[in-house]
């Protein structure tokens, strides 16, 4: 379904309900900074003065959300909220290129928004070091014309989605792996426009698909897909062009082709009322950075030879595969964080490459629960000296 397909179209809409071009953060803008861009005709004073008005949420920091976010704060987004609770580490430099070697170990909103800042001093930015919820989404998000969702992780996802269609509001939306990649603007449009879940209609399970710690990712991918979804943004709040809305556009970066799937509202599906939380259902917002209580591959052989308790969080796919290391015992994460009590305390995790357990291991620590995260999982254990049991 295109903008045009929508009983009203969509950009002018939007503009008339969320982006007046009178608010104060248009008028301190220097329009002169912006003067390439503003005389393409599409764009023009007028369209630069709704980016000026504009106030843009924006969910994690990462592989999408850096590139998205050094662009929109250059094209004169007026007001950017920032989401990401994470932390800057040294595997995120090869593709979060907002980021350097000086921030390693801090908040990546944080950081962020000084960059930000540095580059772009007339834009305002809030870096908000916390995680969206089911609880506050509503109220953190609502006041946004707009809200880019840089995240890769499926329980933000559709929390995203569903508070984007209670709100009324736009959603960008971007995912990407190994070489692929897929960009769409999601608009629930009271009840006649394509919404995530209309894409999605059930969430994956935990492990189901494999994140980019496990199946890996190049940087110029994020950059790619990120640039788009600044420049969908940008069509969105100004009003130009013809905006992704009812179509999934995806990117082959091996062959170098865009291609695009037409999209439609799932006519049976009900309008979301309330933000569900998915996150038992199919896994954690998994941070990139490290566990808080690490265990290396060599430090394993002395821990299991002592007697420690290994569990294996992986699904039972997965175990067929490679196997699974020799004493361990298989509880899936989903099944472990439903579960999960005070005797699990003190067990070691491991799942693929590390991110699942180290996701686990920093909500259990939330419940009190103490455990400790296997160091690049199952995949990091050659050489080790580790037995693996095949199944």
């Amino acid at each position: 379904m295109s903008s045009t397909d929508l009983p009203v179209p969509v950009p002018p809409r939007i503009l008339e309900r969320a982006v007046p071009t009178d608010r104060p953060a248009a008028q301190r803008h220097d329009l002169g900074r912006y003067l390439r861009q503003m005389r393409l005709p599409q764009l023009g004073e007028t369209g630069q003065r709704r980016l000026a008005a504009a106030r843009v949420a924006v969910i994690g920091a990462g592989g999408l959300g850096a590139p998205a976010l050094t662009y929109l704060a250059a094209a004169g987004i007026g007001e950017i909220t920032l989401f990401d609770p994470d932390t800057v580490d040294a595997t995120n430099l090869h593709r979060q290129v907002l980021f350097t070697e000086a921030d390693l170990g801090r908040s990546k909103a944080v950081a962020a928004a000084e960059h930000l800042h540095a580059q772009s001093p007339q834009v305002s930015v809030r870096a908000v070091v916390e995680t969206l919820t089911p609880a506050n989404a509503l109220e953190e998000l609502a006041g946004h014309d707009l809200v880019l969702d840089g995240t890769d992780n499926f329980p933000t996802r559709y929390l995203a989605s569903d508070a984007c269609e209670i709100l009324d509001l736009p959603l960008v939306w971007g995912s990407i792996l190994a070489f692929s990649g897929q960009v769409s603007v999601f608009w629930g449009a009271g009840g006649r426009g394509v919404t995530y879940r209309d894409v999605h209609p059930v969430p994956p399970r935990p492990g189901e698909v494999p994140s980019c710690a496990e199946a890996g990712v190049l940087g110029m991918l994020c950059g790619v897909i990120g640039s788009t979804m600044a420049m969908e943004a940008v069509k969105v709040l100004a009003g130009m062009g013809d905006v992704l809305f009812g179509r999934l556009a995806l990117y082959d970066a091996l062959r170098a082709r865009w291609d695009e799937l037409p999209l439609v509202r799932d006519p049976q599906r009900l309008p979301v009322t309330e933000v569900e939380d998915v996150m038992l259902t199919c896994g954690l917002p998994g941070p990139t950075g490290p566990a808080r209580d690490e265990v290396t591959a060599a430090e394993l052989p002395a821990l299991l030879a002592a007697g420690a308790r290994v569990i294996d969080i992986r699904e039972e796919r997965e175990l067929a595969v490679g196997g699974m290391i020799a004493g361990a015992e298989h509880v899936p994460m989903g099944e472990l964080l439903r579960g999960a009590d005070h005797e699990v305390a003190g067990a070691v995790l491991y799942c693929a490459a590390g991110t699942r357990s180290a996701s686990t291991q920093r909500a259990l620590a939330e419940r009190g629960i103490r455990v400790r995260s296997l160091t690049g999982g199952f995949d990091g254990l050659a050489g080790s000296g580790v037995e693996i049991q095949r199944l």
